[in-house]
This record gives structure tokens, sequence and C-alpha cells, in this order.
């Protein structure tokens, strides 16, 4: 036999024993890879399909899924809208909720989202504690005043305030959470790693967009 032909002859062999173990996915099964919210949520916009991270910035299954879903979120289809909603489950959550949105006001949100998770889980930094953050922020090169001015703005204390109402109205039992189109819930629990985490995403907005399309 020829080399090219034999070479081409052990790539067929070895394909097919490699299609043999490798298993094809399975198709997102309802209460084991996601839930189906009894009372689902309304979107801002019909047209698109809307999903949302729960998260917090102490947590670490958040911070090993972050780098997965920034991703994937820069790469998103058209049709899809992606938001952050911080969770606050215990009162040592509520600065992680102020930062998050004293940045939206600030306008400084991508320039700092990623950091503030480094500096908690790389650099053991307790940004849960307000004179170690607003040192932190002003390390960053941010006005120091001008951000604590914005942590303490009533439009973050209105913003932090709804927070326990929103997590009733998805049922959250933890984090990190990822609700699709306001009626499809899965969590790091339930997916495993965080490249399945981010596969039943990409399933659950399929399942979202055919929908939208029947109806």
């Amino acid at each position: 036999m020829e080399v090219n032909k034999l070479f081409k002859f052990f790539l067929l062999f070895f394909g097919l024993i490699l299609a043999s173990i490798i298993p094809a996915h399975a198709e997102i099964i309802e209460g084991r890879d996601y839930i189906t919210l009894a009372n689902p949520q309304p979107t801002d916009d019909k047209q698109s399909i809307e999903v949302i991270e729960f998260f917090w910035y102490g947590c670490p299954h958040c911070n090993e899924l972050h780098p997965h879903i920034d991703n994937w979120r820069k790469n998103a289809p058209q049709d899809v809208k992606f938001r952050y909603v911080p969770a606050i489950f215990r009162t040592n959550w509520t600065p992680g909720a102020k930062t998050f949105y004293a940045m939206e006001v600030l306008d400084i949100f991508n320039e700092l989202h990623d950091k503030v998770y480094n500096a908690i889980h790389r650099d053991k930094i307790d940004l849960s504690k307000e004179a170690l953050l607003f040192d932190w922020i002003e390390k960053q090169g941010i006005q120091r005043e001008k951000f604590i001015n914005a942590y303490n703005s009533f439009s973050v204390q209105n913003q932090v305030a709804r927070i326990s109402q929103i997590m009733r109205q998805y049922k959250l039992t933890g984090v990190p959470a990822l609700v699709v189109d306001g009626k499809y819930l899965t969590s790091g629990k339930m997916s495993g790693t965080p490249r399945d985490t981010v596969q039943i995403l990409d399933e659950l907005i399929n399942k979202a967009r055919k929908e939208k399309i029947s109806n």
C-alpha cells in the first residue's frame, strides 16, 4: 500500500475509533439541565432573547464561569440581549452589588469588572470591606470621592433595594444562575463545568428562539 493511502487509512481508522469513544451531545433535559420558571418574567424587548446572569463577585464558581460567559457575551448572537444582575443572599454581598451599580453610574464597568474578580480571587482583597474597597478603587485611578458619592447615591441604593424583589421573582437559590428569556433557568450546580453551562445556555437560547418563531 502506498504511504499516502496508508496514512489516509489510519486517519479514517482512528477517526472511527474516536467517534465511538466520544458520545454525541445529549439533548438538554428539563429538571436536570434547567428548570422552567413557574411564573415567567416579562422582558424589556419582545423581539430579542434576554439572558441574565445573576452573580456575586465573591463567589468562586461565578469567578470560574466569568471568563467563559464574558467570551460568550462578546460573540453572542445579534438577537440576544445580555445583562448582569448582582445577587444578595447575605448582608456581606451588598457591597458587591453597590460596587457593580456604582461602576455602571460612572461608566467604568467595562474597565473594572474583570479587575474586581481578580482583586478578590487572585489578590485576596476583601472588597466587601468598604475601606479596602475605596482604597482599591483609588489605586485603579478612579477619584475616591467620586466613587463614594456614586456608591452611596440614591440611584444605586434604589437599584440595590430592588434586588430582593428580582430574586424572589426568579426563585433564585444560588449563584451563578442564568435566566433565558424570563422563563428558563440554569445554574452552575445543574450544568457541571463552565463549558457545560455555556453549552446549555446556547441550547436554551435556541429553544427560546424557536418558540418565538412558532408564536
